[in-house]
């Protein structure tokens, strides 16, 4: 296998439109741009561009959100966020800076400076898709560092006690806790990739069991529990904090299930047990596709190979056939139908062909992804088929494209060709069934239908030249179920070893 192929599964995204679409319903996002567009007048702000608590009242009452308990934490949250993406641009006033500079204190709701629309406020309506992708990921940047953050009433309550700020007191650790959410989002990000439906939901204990429960362990000890346990309650709080910006879909871990503590972590009210079928009121959460798109930016920003359904339209045959096999099957038929679409039948038939040639360890792979992507040609591309019928490696694969379509005049095989072409298959699907029991259940069965199509099969197989033929042979005497079948396989594998000199 090569080296530089990807470590991680492609997806398959919305387009730009569809996602500048999803950032821009975002419910904090949303309010953020209403509360930069209420801004055109001016508003007077305080030290750190905060709305004074006026402004604030005002800003609820135009969000909408006057009857919320926790509208002026909406409207707070969507003006810091308006602040940080550009949205609202701050003009700080000359008599600030001179108060300042004499030493006298500020009332706590002096304005110091003054707040209106900023530039990235116009993009939202006439920029590109990708203009608003670009404000709502810096947005997203933000929500993370907050999702990461200590409780603040714990900081508040240090400060206003006259202590210095003590994180190991507050049990808040930065580089951890962003470590940990990093990890969930990277696993969520990977099992919507694998999943054939990216819809589904994971439940909270699985997913901060991914993190911390080790793989080797069969059974978790009760401080591993616990430590599960502490993650999801933090993940509980960081899904809340995140679900607005519209990067994860999140039904929170039910009230009734949290157990209510004292001062002294003595329990005031005990947790409901749950039952087996109420494993959803734990916590349920998936990445949106707007959570998909930011999570792959960012693994992009960090150097990881993180492909997607589309990346391979503008490469070459070559590239298309390395790629698809380590590509989810219905991932795989995407890709390729996008490439050949980018392309003439002929012209892509050809060019498919010519990649997939060679002795090499990884023909076999590429010989198949092309068989395969070649099945999703249309009935133009048979001249370039028809071109490589007396090819030893294609000839094979030329001849079952053909007559898959019903085409006339396809010319008989030679005895080695196909024999050629049963081991190119067989060792092409050898890599797969050893990592996966379901992949080793399909070639068990293609071998068992191998040899009971034809008579005296390893008699003539350990003669094939190809360079997995030995390989091949052994496989089949560790996959066929029949004793008498596997030896002879095993036999045929050594006749073929001592042929080949190894």
């Amino acid at each position: 296998m090569s080296a530089d192929r990807p470590t991680l599964p492609p997806v398959r995204l919305h387009s730009d439109a569809e996602l500048a679409r999803d950032a821009l319903s975002a419910p904090l996002f949303a309010r953020a741009a209403q509360l930069a567009r209420w801004a055109e007048a001016g508003v007077p702000v305080g030290v750190g561009g905060e709305l004074l608590e006026e402004q604030l009242a005002a800003a609820v009452d135009h969000l909408g959100l006057a009857g919320d308990e926790d509208g002026a934490g909406y409207a707070a949250e969507a003006w810091q966020l308006a602040v940080d993406t550009g949205l609202v641009e701050i003009e700080e006033t000359e008599e600030t800076g001179a108060t300042e500079a004499d030493g006298d204190e500020l009332p706590d709701d002096a304005a110091t400076g003054t707040a209106a629309p900023g530039e990235e406020l116009s993009l939202l309506t006439s920029g590109s898709p990708q203009d608003i992708l670009d404000i709502w990921l810096g947005g997203m940047e933000t929500v993370l560092a907050d999702a990461v953050a200590p409780d603040l009433s714990d900081i508040a309550d240090q400060i206003a006690e006259g202590g210095d700020l003590d994180l190991d007191a507050i049990d808040w650790n930065p580089e951890e806790e962003a470590e940990l959410l990093d990890g969930i989002l990277g696993n969520l990000y990977l099992l919507t990739a694998l999943d054939e439906d990216p819809a589904q939901a994971v439940p909270l204990p699985a997913l901060a069991a991914s993190m911390i429960v080790p793989d080797d362990m069969d059974e978790p000890t009760d401080d591993i529990l616990e430590e599960v346990s502490e993650a999801m309650m933090r993940l509980d709080d960081q899904f809340r904090v995140l679900q607005p910006i519209g990067l994860v879909d999140y039904q929170p871990v039910d009230e009734a299930l949290i157990e209510e503590l004292d001062e002294d972590g003595a329990t005031t009210r005990a947790a409901e047990p749950l039952e087996d079928e109420d494993v959803s009121r734990y916590g349920m959460v998936r990445l949106t596709p707007l959570g998909v798109y930011a999570v792959r930016a960012r693994m992009l920003d960090a150097g990881v190979d993180a492909p997607a359904v589309g990346d391979l339209t503008d490469k070459g045959a070559d590239v298309l056939l390395d790629a698809l096999p380590d590509y989810p099957e219905p991932l795989a038929q995407a890709e390729s139908e996008q490439w050949l679409a980018a392309r003439t039948p002929v012209d892509a038939a050809r060019d498919l062909l010519s990649a997939a040639r060679g002795d090499d360890e990884d023909g076999p792979r590429r010989r198949l992804a092309c068989q395969q992507t070649l099945s999703l040609a249309g009935a133009e591309a048979e001249p370039a088929l028809r071109e490589v019928l007396d090819d030893g490696q294609l000839g094979g694969l030329a001849r079952v494209w053909l007559a898959e379509r019903g085409a006339a005049d396809i010319p008989e095989p030679s005895q080695d060709m196909i024999f050629w072409l049963t081991v190119d298959t067989i060792a092409a699907q050898l890599g797969a069934a050893e990592a996966d029991e379901e992949s080793a259940a399909e070639l068990r069965g293609l071998v068992e239908g191998v040899v009971g199509q034809h008579n005296g099969f390893f008699d003539a197989a350990w003669r094939v030249g190809h360079p997995a033929t030995s390989d091949v042979l052994e496989a089949m005497g560790r996959l066929h179920p029949d004793k008498k079948t596997a030896k002879e396989a095993r036999k045929a594998a050594f006749k073929a070893r001592s042929r080949q000199g190894g």
